[in-house]
């Protein structure tokens, strides 16, 4: 173990900045927790993405959502939504409906399928996430979870939307 200034020397050759060595370590983090939940999901046929689309719409049924508002919601951005929606489709875990007033509107749906295949999921994500974070003591999972959301909100369009 180094002297403070050999290990403030030593950050400083590894990272540019504080923002950089925060950035990075979120990288990494994400990196190392994902792994699980992409295994999880390949299980299931699904990205993670995918699931989330699953879980947006579970929580609007028995209501559909306009693909715009649904994209809005998604956790990280989708940029071809439609494809993505095509394969749930094809699954029949979603179900489209263009609607008579404006043509242009498309609403998507979950289909009864899609919910049984999202609570086939659900005991095997609770274990993931405990295998995740579950180290971490709640007071401090509520404390990394505000801290997050300060680090994200000025890069937000609506974070009401994010659920």
């Amino acid at each position: 173990m180094g002297t403070p200034r050999t290990n403030l020397t030593r950050r400083a050759t590894r990272f540019d900045s504080l923002e950089q060595e925060v950035f990075l370590n979120l990288w990494r983090t994400y990196d190392r927790l994902r792994i699980q939940e992409d295994e999880l999901f390949g299980r299931f046929d699904l990205t993670p993405q995918q699931y989330n689309v699953l879980r947006l719409l579970r929580a609007a049924h028995p209501e559909a959502i306009p693909t715009l508002t649904l994209a809005a919601r998604l956790v990280s951005r989708a940029p071809d939504i439609t494809r993505m929606l095509d394969k749930l489709e094809e699954r029949g875990l979603v179900a489209r409906d263009r609607l008579a007033a404006n043509r242009r509107v498309v609403e998507i749906g979950i289909t009864a399928d899609g919910i049984k295949l999202l609570n086939e999921i659900a005991g095997p994500l609770q274990e993931c996430h405990a295998r995740q974070l579950g180290h971490m003591s709640a007071a401090d999972l509520k404390q990394l979870s505000i801290l997050l959301r300060t680090a994200r909100g000025p890069h937000e369009e609506d974070e009401s939307s994010w659920q």
